[in-house]
């Protein structure tokens, strides 16, 4: 089976992308967008299909999805309006207060990865690699001189990734207080610089 690199999504595949998503970030995502059903209905209504880069199989399925924030948007969007209106004005406010907590802003010449989701049965064959490189290539075009991104620590399996790819850790922050609220208790910053072209 072929993969494709694309920019965007496909079309109709926002519920396929918000599953991905889901199943890959859920544990951190879960108190402030849960549960599952909601969550993944809301992050498939709050895509920005401009900041998504996808790997599909030649079937056309989506089997991974990068994020990034450049220019103030990110893969999934959703302000507090739309998260109160979703929510609830009362459940939403907390819940607004939680995604305030993961929010990251890109310093200058900086591009933020949102993260990387790869369909579980396809893990090892690539498919991370192959958004890595998409991502860099994106960085490179807006003229970014280095790529930013988070890593928890309770997910070493994609640290080790981007360290072969060359990301470096610059920074831990120790979050005890969010580890029964979020489920982790660190984080973790990586820079991977870009060489100009």
């Amino acid at each position: 089976m072929t993969t494709t690199l694309l920019r965007g999504l496909p079309e109709g595949a926002e519920e396929r992308v918000a599953e991905l998503y889901w199943e890959a970030f859920g544990h951190k995502l879960g108190a402030a967008l849960g549960p599952a059903g909601p969550g993944r209905r809301f992050i498939a209504d709050h895509l920005h299909a401009d900041r998504a880069l996808t790997v599909v199989a030649d079937d056309g399925r989506v089997l991974g999805v990068a994020g990034y924030q450049l220019a103030g948007r990110g893969l999934v969007g959703g302000d507090a309006a739309a998260i109160r209106a979703g929510y609830g004005q009362v459940r939403g406010l907390y819940r607004v207060f939680l995604l305030a907590l993961l929010e990251r802003t890109p310093a200058r010449g900086e591009l933020v990865m949102d993260g990387i989701a790869v369909d579980p049965a396809r893990r090892g064959e690539g498919i991370g690699a192959l958004l890595l490189d998409g991502i860099e290539e994106v960085a490179a075009e807006q003229g970014c001189r280095r790529i930013r991104l988070d890593v928890v620590e309770e997910n070493p399996r994609a640290r080790a990734l981007y360290e072969r790819r060359g990301f470096r850790a610059v920074k831990v922050r120790r979050t005890p207080w969010l580890r029964d609220v979020l489920g982790f208790g660190a984080v973790t910053t990586m820079h991977k610089a870009l060489t100009a072209r």
